[in-house]
């Protein structure tokens, strides 16, 4: 991993562990074991620092909520699949599912990131799926962002609970949990 990762690493780690507003460069000099002025050399401040690790956290999951993605698949089958994903994704990396989730909507992040496209365009697709499931009538007439985040803070909060050791997640709570959040946006 080279310093920049390190730095990045770090912080997401300390943000997860004890919250933005206690990370500092002097936590983050001795976590990522990197000198006081290696940080410059990559960040002007910590809000460019915090940016950049929320961009990464987000290009990593608009790669893993296209994964297996069918574009040609029935439209619950490519519900289920982002789902699935998404989840798999919170399951696979809690520290970025809730750096993201928690700073989404900070005035931390900035607004050209905040709105961003990931490469993989996963935000579009999955808007384009609400859009299409409207139009046919199955999916329920409302905002497709808002709808986007009704069904993202049903895994969301799954996660949360699963993270604290709420409950398992088992193969059958997994198919009911993408069931529950299919019939939410349903007309």
């Amino acid at each position: 991993m080279s310093k920049k990762q390190d730095i990045m690493a770090a912080t997401l780690e300390l943000i997860h562990e004890e919250g933005l507003q206690s990370v500092t460069f002097a936590k983050l000099f001795k976590r990522a074991n990197v000198g006081s002025g290696t940080i410059y050399n990559y960040f002007a401040n910590k809000e460019e620092l915090v940016n950049a690790v929320y961009k990464e956290a987000r290009i990593l999951m608009g790669e893993h909520l296209l994964q297996n993605y069918d574009p040609e698949a029935g439209l619950y089958e490519r519900f289920k699949c982002l789902q699935l994903n998404r989840l798999k994704f919170g399951l696979q990396f809690p520290k970025e599912f809730l750096f993201i989730d928690s700073f989404s909507f900070s005035p931390y992040i900035s607004p050209e990131l905040r709105n961003m496209s990931d490469t993989h365009n996963s935000g579009e697709v999955i808007q384009s799926l609400i859009m299409e499931g409207q139009k046919q009538g199955i999916i329920k007439e409302m905002d497709s962002h808002l709808c986007h985040q009704l069904i993202h803070g049903i895994i969301s909060s799954i996660l949360k609970g699963y993270y604290i050791q709420k409950y398992p997640l088992n193969e059958t709570q997994i198919q009911q949990i993408l069931e529950a959040s299919w019939k939410a946006i349903l007309v």
